[in-house]
């Protein structure tokens, strides 16, 4: 059996209709399930949480990347339920990473067709867990401007917001230890990254590949203001590696210490007094993925 955790507030208008799409997939493919409507944030997590503690079924999201995180946050049971992605977001950057077709019949033939995988997660303090990717700096800024706006939605929203933060960006100051190293960083931007990609299709960590068991660590450092044209250019084209300000490299442990302190964004999710410390969890979560 299946136990659909659904967010109706996920997507813009039309998506709504993937939903119901999805849902009589299940039905075409006579599985048995179950479908429990989210009514506020923070209610996947405890859904979640109490599906898996039943174990009576595997659980699927019906929803975007911030209905995943919530539910990643409630899993348990891990050995006995494995989870399951319908992409109804805006931006569904980790169905990209996993591979996850975005027609909702295709994506519910993955998971009723095929063997759930091992699938790397990210685990923070304070039981936080992350699935996709995690930073600091003007990726922070960015979000709080796309909340901000009242007319703009999507991924065009989220790049008119890089945009102006662009413009307007200042450095961190922020320590990164990794892989026995110290680093020091006057930065536009630490991302820590399982999936690839961030904001509906910026390759922020463009070589990220599930599976691999490592996160990839991405510093955009001490840029200069003559250089953030280009830089975007390249960001935009998953070539940011290729830059001589950018640090990159592979890890399973990470710690970053900002000099001030900083909100820490965890797939799209802001949070306030998080150390930014992250570790990788293999060999734990099974998710149904190409």
């Amino acid at each position: 059996m299946f136990n659909i955790i659904l967010n109706p507030r996920s997507g813009e208008g039309k998506k709504k209709k993937l939903h119901r799409r999805a849902i009589e997939r299940f039905r075409e493919r006579k599985q048995e399930f179950r479908v429990f409507e989210t009514e506020r944030a923070g209610q996947a997590t405890l859904l979640a949480h109490d599906l898996c503690e039943e174990g009576s079924g595997d659980v699927v999201v019906i929803g975007g990347d911030g209905t995943l995180h919530e539910v990643v946050n409630g899993f348990s049971n891990f050995d006995h339920v494995a989870l399951g992605l319908i992409p109804a977001g805006t931006g569904n950057d980790f169905a990209a990473a996993a591979r996850i077709p975005l027609r909702p019949e295709e994506a519910v033939d993955l998971i009723v067709d095929s063997q759930p995988k091992p699938t790397e997660f990210m685990q923070f303090s304070k039981g936080v867990r992350g699935i996709n990717a995690a930073g600091a700096g003007i990726d922070v800024e960015i979000l709080q401007r796309c909340r901000a706006s009242k007319i703009l939605r999507g991924k065009f929203q989220y790049i008119i917001s890089l945009i102006i933060s662009l413009l307007k960006f200042k450095n961190y100051k922020l320590r990164a230890a990794v892989n026995g190293g110290v680093h020091d960083f006057n930065a536009l931007i630490a991302c820590v990254g399982n999936g690839y990609r961030i904001g509906g299709g910026v390759p922020m960590c463009p070589e990220a590949k599930l599976g691999d068991g490592l996160l990839d660590l991405v510093v955009v450092d001490d840029v200069k203001k003559i250089s953030v044209p280009a830089a975007f250019v390249k960001l935009m084209k998953g070539k940011i590696l290729k830059e001589k300000f950018t640090f990159f490299e592979r890890c399973e442990h990470v710690e970053i210490t900002p000099e001030k302190p900083m909100i820490v964004q965890v797939d799209g999710e802001l949070y306030e007094d998080l150390p930014f410390v992250v570790d990788i969890v293999k060999d734990k979560l099974r998710m149904f993925r190409g």
